[in-house]
């Protein structure tokens, strides 16, 4: 993020906190990415989101809240503030700091899912459909690193797979899922409590959605042994990539992997440009088959 876009984003943090009555004196970074973490004092942590994202953020406090009343180990929002505080567009939520901890390990993932999976949806709200295409047309759209001719073949093969989503072949029984699980929304405390984070994208569809996450880290990237993703597919109790669905799912998801990366390099270029290139030469079949190599962590 440009230090422009810092500063405006703790200019919102400050207001927001201002109007639900918290101290923001002193607030340290977090995280700068998709949202802005800041911690305030009292072990409260604000989260900025970006412009356009109301809805999305007030799924996530009222999934958190649902979680809360059914004792589902979780991350806190706060109880006593009303939110999200729109300031200039942009939402902000406030949360219970985390107790120390670490990421969680794929098994820890597995075994989330697996609880989060068996869960009735809520009675007080209506969680939405499944969308695993939010946001791409956007990011592909505004990616100022493209080429004219990437950036058609991308649209063009977001249109390809959602007509193909639509027709998604059986499998497990739908449900609630997470929307974005992977193993940066998972932790570990230091008391062995396993909590889940980030519930923005928490919707109604197929369990499968969640699982190709880690599978992509396996069969995509190599980020995972064989030995590690058949744990993980044991501690579930099933392996996503036996479901003739798979591919399909498995091709959304690097695809927002590589839309993640356009993003960032739209506005951090000399960071991500070169990784954002890569992911999408990989996708159209510039760097062999899978797993592809140097597909590096971004925020």
């Amino acid at each position: 993020m440009s230090s422009a876009g810092h500063r405006a984003s703790r200019a919102v943090m400050h207001a927001a906190a201002v109007r639900a009555g918290l101290d923001a004196t002193g607030a340290e970074v977090i995280r700068l990415g998709e949202n802005d973490l800041y911690r305030l004092p009292g072990a409260v942590v604000a989260r900025v989101a970006r412009p356009g994202q109301d809805t999305a953020a007030g799924r996530e406090v009222r999934v958190a809240r649902w979680l809360e009343d059914g004792d589902v180990p979780a991350v806190r929002v706060l109880r006593d503030v009303k939110q999200p505080v729109v300031v200039q567009g942009r939402s902000v939520t406030f949360w219970h700091e985390l107790p120390p901890h670490e990421h969680g390990t794929t098994i820890d993932v597995a075994v989330a899912l697996r609880r989060f999976h068996a869960l009735r949806p809520p009675n007080d709200f209506v969680l939405p459909e499944l969308d695993p295409f939010v946001r791409l047309d956007e990011r592909i759209r505004s990616a100022s690193t493209l080429h004219d001719n990437d950036r058609t073949w991308l649209l063009g093969r977001v249109a390809e797979l959602r007509q193909v989503y639509a027709t998604l072949p059986p499998g497990l029984p739908r449900g609630v899922v997470h929307g974005d699980a992977w193993r940066g929304n998972v932790v570990r405390t230091h008391d062995g409590e396993v909590l889940l984070l980030d519930f923005e994208r928490c919707a109604l569809g197929p369990p499968e959605w969640d699982l190709v996450s880690t599978a992509v880290a396996h069969h995509t990237v190599h980020r995972l042994s064989t030995t590690e993703w058949s744990a993980y597919c044991d501690a579930y109790g099933f392996d996503v990539t036996t479901w003739t669905g798979f591919n399909v799912l498995r091709d959304i998801r690097e695809l927002r992997m590589t839309s993640m990366a356009l993003q960032l390099a739209t506005t951090s270029p000399n960071r991500y440009t070169e990784q954002a290139a890569h992911r999408l030469a990989c996708l159209r079949g510039e760097r062999g088959p899978r797993p592809w190599t140097d597909w590096h962590d971004v925020p």
